[in-house]
């Protein structure tokens, strides 16, 4: 199918901005002309997708679509246990009801913001362990969303008995969507499994590591993608998935593992939060639709057709001289926004002062990754500026064409060909105590000094 994109005028998306506090989760998807905010369930199915959702099954137990995505994902996982949830953060919640205690340390490259969420809700710790590679945005290397090895025997060293699991992230989004060789995942799970610390993988783009895997790391340029995850998942002990991303589906997302002592203390959580466990928050036909998803994602041609569209965005930016995180990853383009905005100051949030601008110019809805969805330090209450201040352009699956590849770049080099006028940046007016980037009002900084704040 395919929707109209309409055209708005520059003053009113300043009003439409200003209404949404400045913050584009609060934008109406009609005043959004081109959207990338996310590639989570915003990508087109298939036809076989669609066919599938006739076939659906709506029984409250036991419904042949759950027996159908179950052997989908038995087969390409290697896990006995599965639990289907309605969507990946879900999915986190089921699982570290059970697993996570106040005062735990759970290490982990770059937590992604739901699992940070879940994690110090519950008074816990989530300690990043990722390479310092990660942090060099121009630095070209393969894999920098590895796993520095360590950092994290320190983690397990200093926190013997208080790791319940670690969470190894797949591609790693938020150093910009970087991938994680399947070197450093075997390292990684040996070093945890020595301290006696199972490993989940977060594992919503798997799909994308594992083409990295084939086309970066020597050895694998002759195995399938069906293969190379295999070898992925025989390392880790359980996963948890956002479908939403590299199962090509508006909704869902799973548990999967060969824990039974896990699959149990889930099971238990799972029927309050989502409902009984042959269904967990999701449609028969839908169950049905991610099976084929699954099955699909994991053949190279569609992995690398989608890819490349990410590919030819990086290269339009190269044109302009627009500095993003390299090499660019699977689902988007992370541009540095501390190199863009030099002269904003980092408590001003750079990153979310570039997102309103490229809406403000153009009407592309982005997301930052950055300082304000870093949040606060849950004990002192500062903000954490220690990490990347990202402006991602997140690439919906089979959704845009290449053209709308060039009008996003244009955009975007108009901005940044202004960008030495832009010296102030935003200032958070209120903002929820946890995930506050999803509702924060964050208004422009226009022409007060900075000593009038």
């Amino acid at each position: 199918m395919i929707e109209p994109l309409r055209k708005s005028t520059r003053e009113e998306r300043e009003q439409w901005l200003k209404e949404a506090h400045y913050n584009v989760f609060q934008l109406r998807s009609e005043q959004v002309y081109i959207d990338l905010l996310t590639d989570s369930g915003t990508g087109a199915m298939s036809d076989r997708q669609w066919s599938q959702l006739m076939l659906g099954d709506e029984s409250y137990a036991g419904a042949t679509s759950f027996y159908n995505f179950e052997g989908v994902v038995k087969k390409l996982f290697n896990f006995k246990y599965v639990i289907p949830t309605h969507q990946g953060r879900a999915a986190e919640n089921v699982l570290f009801s059970y697993l996570v205690k106040e005062g735990n340390v759970i290490p982990g490259n770059a937590h992604f913001d739901t699992t940070k969420g879940h994690i110090e809700s519950r008074k816990a710790h989530a300690i990043d362990v990722t390479t310092d590679e990660a942090k060099n945005t121009q630095l070209e290397v393969p894999f920098k969303g590895n796993v520095s090895i360590e950092k994290l025997t320190k983690v397990l060293e200093d926190n013997k008995g208080n790791v319940p699991f670690m969470v190894l992230t797949v591609t790693n989004n938020t150093v910009g969507g970087q991938p994680v060789s399947m070197k450093n995942i075997e390292e990684t799970c040996a070093l945890c499994h020595k301290y006696g610390v199972p490993v989940v993988m977060d594992s919503a783009r798997f799909a994308e590591n594992a083409y990295f895997i084939k086309t970066r790391e020597l050895g694998y340029a002759d195995k399938s993608i069906k293969e190379i995850t295999a070898e992925m998942f025989s390392h880790v002990d359980g996963m948890t998935m956002s479908a939403k991303k590299d199962g090509l589906v508006n909704m869902g997302g799973f548990i999967a593992t060969n824990n039974e002592d896990w699959y149990q203390g889930a099971k238990l959580f799972c029927i309050p939060f989502e409902g009984y466990v042959t269904y967990g928050g999701m449609n028969g036909r839908d169950l049905n639709a991610l099976a084929a998803g699954l099955d699909e994602n994991t053949e190279f041609d569609m992995l690398e057709t989608r890819i490349h569209q990410v590919a030819y965005l990086a290269k339009k930016l190269d044109e302009y001289g627009i500095p993003y995180q390299r090499p660019a990853g699977g689902h988007a383009i992370f541009v540095d926004a501390d190199k863009v905005l030099d002269q904003v100051p980092i408590e001003e949030f750079p990153a979310q002062t570039l997102t309103c601008e490229l809406y403000l110019e153009a009407g592309i809805r982005a997301c930052e990754i950055g300082y304000m969805l870093a949040d606060r330090d849950p004990e002192t209450r500062e903000n954490r500026f220690g990490g990347l201040d990202l402006l991602r352009l997140c690439i919906p699956r089979r959704v845009y064409t290449d053209n709308h590849m060039d009008v996003i770049a244009a955009a975007l080099k108009n901005v940044y060909d202004r960008r030495h006028e832009i010296t102030r940046g935003v200032a958070i007016e209120w903002e929820a105590p946890l995930m506050r980037h999803f509702r924060a009002h964050a208004p422009l900084i226009k022409k007060r000094d900075r000593m009038g704040l």
